[in-house]
């Protein structure tokens, strides 16, 4: 993302109060990569998660972390989140943390006149029977069991918002974003999506030899991936736009068949065996996407990363990592 122009910058600072800004979860996936292209554009800003000593499912830890920082702007990176097996032995630590988080920042923010939060929301908020996700639609039926307790809370993140809006004029910026995918994404069993645990597979049968990778399902679902860069640039973006309490999908309603995106990891790995379908296992909704007209008029800007050498850039830095022959990144 370009760095704006001194005079931009200046006319952004003074209406939208950009001259402070604190990430939180910066150690994170989101966070990693919001951090870097805000250092790469020049801003100045601070950080904070867990592994800092930063716990924000502690009120007390919170409030005085903002009264110490002062933050103007918060881009909202903190989450508790993992893949569907993460989701399901987790489901109250989920529940718990997340919802902690939300409230403790939430209060911190109203307490210190923070002027903006940018907050992710997983789309896995929507209606479970949902294919195409447009945000008036937020509301129209329950959430798909494997997701519920993530998708419960991250609703429930909006609530907030709109709540703390009507009482104390909180400024938050809610973001609907697809499953994210990249570099330093999470991989292993528990957290990985569905996109990381192919790589990972693919990996894994070519350095064994293996002579073929089972793919769960027919192969046919649809579903829309948002390279990660193009969700911190979301993000970073998110400080400047008007002020709404709309719920922004930030997508290009164009998604890729699980077949086909098994198809591309194979290739970028190098993998020669063959892909095996497991019909028996069950495919879920047969198309999920998500309608970014709204985010596009807002923002002037829609995702825009080629997912072909998103996923090539992505299996790359997995190779390049070691995390295939079991070492950490």
């Amino acid at each position: 993302m370009p760095a704006p122009t001194p005079e931009a910058q200046e006319r952004v600072d003074r209406s939208s109060g950009a001259r402070k800004i604190l990430v939180t979860g910066a150690a994170g996936f989101l966070g990693r990569r919001v951090t870097r292209q805000l250092a790469a554009a020049g801003h100045q800003f601070g950080t904070t998660s867990l592994s800092t000593g930063i716990d924000l499912t502690k009120k007390e830890d919170t409030l005085d972390l903002f009264e110490r920082t002062k933050p103007e702007v918060v881009l909202n990176c903190a989450a508790y989140v993992g893949g569907i097996q993460f989701g399901y032995k987790h489901h109250a630590e989920i529940f718990r943390n997340n919802l902690l988080m939300t409230i403790n920042l939430l209060e911190a923010a109203a307490a210190t006149k923070v002027r903006r939060i940018v907050n992710p929301i997983a789309n896995c908020a929507y209606p479970g029977a949902a294919t195409f996700f447009r945000e008036d639609e937020f509301w129209d039926g329950p959430l798909h069991e494997s997701v519920m307790t993530y998708g419960f809370v991250r609703k429930a993140s909006w609530i907030g918002a709109w709540a703390y809006a009507q009482q104390f004029g909180l400024d938050v910026l809610n973001l609907v974003f697809s499953n994210m995918y990249g570099p330093q994404d999470h991989f292993d069993e528990e957290r990985s999506h569905a996109l990381g645990a192919l790589i990972m597979k693919f990996a894994t049968a070519k350095r064994l030899g293996q002579p073929e990778v089972v793919v769960w399902g027919s192969g046919t679902p649809v579903r829309e991936w948002l390279h990660i860069d193009d969700g911190a640039e979301a993000m970073i973006r998110g400080m400047y736009v008007p002020r709404t309490t709309d719920l922004i999908n930030i997508g290009v309603g164009k998604g890729i068949s699980v077949l086909e995106m098994a198809q591309l990891i194979k290739a970028a790995v190098g993998y020669e065996g063959q892909i095996v379908l497991d019909k028996t296992k069950p495919d879920g909704a047969p198309y999920k996407t998500v309608d970014g007209s709204r985010g596009k008029r807002l923002f002037g800007w829609s995702p825009s990363r080629d997912f072909r050498e998103g996923i090539r850039e992505t299996v790359r830095w997995y190779l390049e990592s070691g995390l295939g022959e079991g070492q950490r990144p």
